[in-house]
């Protein structure tokens, strides 16, 4: 498309206008998103939080499936145990409330740094995770800290979507913006 060199504007400095005229900086790349579990919404919120400035992880605790999404993804980094050099900026997504690890999982993502984790699933269906962690012994107020429903409430059904309303509520989240997380 091409961009006219004669636009200009009687207007301080507005972020949003330097985006429409493509002179934005770049995301500064200092966020990691670890989708916990491989499914086909892990995959999305990966390729498209690459887009918007994430180093993307996928945690799939399977030894084995691990190295089959390795094998077949390479636009992300596979591990089957937790990331070392997670820090206050990493937000965790888990993408599969039916796994029997996730309380493990969750437990261990919980010790480690992280700024954000939260599991998808609907808001009306018993949270399974709450169950699993109180039965490792992990204190309430640390179950607390996991988000869930999460992404914003916009009705998604398919993998992009839910996709797009995670990394949306997580920007509006990262932003201290509402977001839309009420549901």
């Amino acid at each position: 498309m091409a961009h006219s060199d004669t636009h200009s504007h009687e207007h301080e400095a507005d972020a949003a206008c330097a985006v429409a005229h493509g002179e934005a900086a770049p995301p500064n790349g200092d966020r990691t998103l670890v989708a916990v579990f491989a499914s086909p919404v892990a995959g999305y919120l990966l390729r498209f939080g690459a887009d918007l400035g994430f180093r993307g992880i996928l945690l799939e605790p399977d030894p084995g499936l691990a190295v089959k999404v390795r094998a077949e993804e390479p636009a992300f980094e596979v591990t089957s145990g937790l990331p070392a050099d997670l820090d206050g900026a990493a937000d965790v997504v888990v993408t599969d409330h039916h796994r029997p690890e996730l309380g493990t999982v969750l437990r261990d993502l919980l010790a480690a740094k992280s700024r954000w984790i939260g599991v998808m699933g609907k808001p009306y269906h018993p949270a399974p995770h709450e169950v699993a962690l109180a039965g490792l012994g992990v204190p309430a107020e640390e179950i607390a800290r996991v988000h869930r429903p999460i992404g914003l409430n916009i009705g998604s059904r398919t993998p992009p979507e839910i996709a797009v309303s995670t990394l949306a509520g997580l920007i509006a989240d990262r932003n201290g913006r509402p977001g839309g997380f009420t549901f």
